[in-house]
């Protein structure tokens, strides 16, 4: 009887929570920053080929239909707009509506040289910006299901995604990522599994890691106070210790800075989260 009963538990698990359901599946917002979320009329096991302003789009398939995330940068103007579906006839539309979304202002007082950078800080940033730009932008073809996404930090969310930042009174590029106030020294995981593709300590960002997660998602973590023993090339999983919370680089506090990026946009973090 108690194994019949355990039986049943199971069976009645798997039916409310079907498989699909148990990896990570975003949810869909069309807004800029956010992401829409495309029915593709293709079958079969080869994923199909979806680009969005010439940058190609991860593709995912549930119950055997396969769908589009697109990313939509926080720049995009409310409109109507199309990802192309490449197909052996040619180039199929997959037409979409982005709608408009105000994002409130935030005031934040830096530490001054982040604000009015001298000449050599101005020529650091330059070299920093195409290894970190390639690091979250880069499509590598590696398409895999991913499992369901793990949150890298417990704690407070302090500056949500898409706040138009003003620094000491100066209007700067609006935030692209979620910030999670953590004490110094707290774990941070990895959201999805892939491969670190970016290690470094930058001039805004701090001690900064990368991980490409295939088929152009990839996340980005900032402000660490250390890494883990990684490397680039390093691969992880979903879960694993990259690091550790600190308040490196343009930073008011200990937290954790997280991106995620869809075909080189930058997306909400909070539309991943279960």
């Amino acid at each position: 009887m108690r194994i019949h009963r355990v039986l049943v538990g199971v069976f009645l698990l798997l039916w409310v929570v079907p498989v699909w359901a148990q990896g990570v599946w975003p949810k869909e917002e069309r807004v800029p920053g956010g992401i829409a979320i495309l029915s593709i009329p293709q079958r079969g096991d080869a994923p199909p080929w979806v680009s969005f302003q010439g940058q190609r789009v991860f593709v995912a398939q549930r119950q055997g239909q396969w769908f589009a995330w697109v990313g939509l940068p926080l720049d995009l103007s409310p409109g109507a707009y199309a990802a192309q579906w490449q197909t052996r006839e040619g180039e199929v539309p997959l037409p979409f509506d982005v709608a408009p979304k105000d994002y409130p202002a935030q005031h934040l007082d830096v530490d001054f040289r982040y604000v009015s950078l001298s000449a050599e800080d101005q020529a650091r940033v330059q070299r920093e910006l195409p290894e970190l730009r390639g690091a979250m932008d880069a499509f590598r073809p590696v398409h895999r299901p991913l499992p369901a996404l793990v949150q890298p930090v417990e704690g407070r969310f302090s500056s949500p995604f898409g706040f138009r930042r003003v620094f000491n009174g100066q209007p700067r590029n609006p935030h692209t990522g979620l910030d999670i106030a953590a004490p110094q020294g707290t774990p941070i995981l990895a959201a999805l599994p892939g491969r670190v593709t970016a290690l470094n300590d930058y001039f805004f960002n701090g001690k900064t890691l990368v991980i490409d997660h295939g088929m152009g998602l990839t996340s980005l973590y900032c402000h660490l106070s250390e890494f883990a023993e990684l490397a680039v090339g390093s691969e992880v999983s979903a879960g694993q210790l990259i690091g550790r919370v600190g308040s490196t680089g343009r930073s008011t506090g200990p937290h954790l800075h997280w991106t995620m990026s869809l075909n080189g946009a930058r997306v909400n973090p909070e539309l991943f989260l279960p």
